[in-house]
């Protein structure tokens, strides 16, 4: 059984696809540090699997948040791993990074990419998800800035939150602020965190794609509705078939280390201190509320 819940959540499908990449690395790291003791032998070869992976394809990530995710699963490994499988992994993480370091010296050296004007930018990011939109500001300066434009934060904006609330605009109004605000309140910004959501059509805990189950026939028959968030522990939970644990809940996500996280206390307290049914129950869905930015 564990076995299968492990292979129904396509940790290696988030490891190949580069932005969500660091989701997966967190998601491994949790699993070791959290529940890898009492995980059979058969789910824990898939894990030392799937870590030998993270590490490989560290250099074609080559990103800030991919780096240090690789870091954190790296110190995870090192604290849990038998000594045979632990030393696999740290070799293999130091060949990923000279060969991260090449690459990037070489890219440096050889590779003079032109400048794209700001308007053709915002148009191919107004063409990406979330996840995406919020790795391209970390490439250069001109993608940075280009990622700050308002039309493109609106438009996310009312893809996920317009049928919700009510705001006031006015001169100068900052739309990726107001985004980055209404994820603090909602769950989307733990969907942020940890990429996952759980499909109602599919019953499935899912790599989401820009808050949607990645199936197309669940995507036709849902509408614009959105998935329901998960934290990591709660996939850690399903993993090691929890079903009902509010304090367990707790615990593991107090001990779990995420990089790149959006999260406050007041948002964490809105939900976390409530009683977690089970893993496979829907998360609590706050009620809808009318807030005057």
């Amino acid at each position: 059984m564990n076995v299968m819940r492990y292979q129904n959540l396509m940790v290696g499908d988030g490891l190949s696809d580069h932005h969500l990449y660091p989701f997966a690395c967190n998601e491994l790291s949790s699993f070791i540090d959290l529940g890898y003791s009492r995980l059979p032998k058969d789910v824990k070869a898939f894990i030392f699997r799937d870590c030998l992976t993270a590490f490989r394809l560290l250099p074609d990530m080559n990103t800030p948040a991919a780096i240090s995710a690789a870091n954190l699963l790296l110190k995870s490994v090192e604290s849990a791993f038998p000594k045979q499988k632990k030393n696999l992994a740290i070799v293999q993480f130091k060949q990923a990074k000279v060969a991260l370091k090449r690459r990037t010296k070489s890219h440096e050296e050889h590779i003079d990419t032109p400048s794209l004007p700001q308007d053709i930018l915002v148009q191919i990011f107004s063409l990406i998800n979330v996840s995406s939109l919020l790795s391209s500001s970390q490439v250069s300066r001109s993608w940075n800035l280009a990622t700050y434009e308002g039309s493109l934060w609106r438009s996310l904006f009312d893809l996920h939150f317009n049928c919700k609330i009510e705001i006031h605009i006015h001169p100068g109004f900052d739309w990726r602020e107001a985004f980055k605000n209404e994820c603090i309140v909602y769950n989307s910004a733990k969907m942020l965190r940890s990429g996952r959501g759980y499909c109602s059509n599919c019953d499935t805990v899912v790599w989401h794609d820009n808050f949607k189950c990645p199936k197309k026939q669940c995507q036709f028959e849902s509408g614009k509705e959105l998935l329901d968030p998960m934290l990591t522990h709660q996939v850690v939970n399903y993993l090691l078939g929890i079903t009902s644990s509010s304090d367990e809940s707790d615990s593991v996500e107090s001990g779990s280390e995420e990089s790149g996280s959006v999260e406050s206390d007041s948002f964490e307290s809105d939900t976390d201190d409530e009683s977690v049914p089970g893993l496979w129950a829907r998360p609590t869905k706050h009620t809808e509320r009318f807030h005057t930015l």
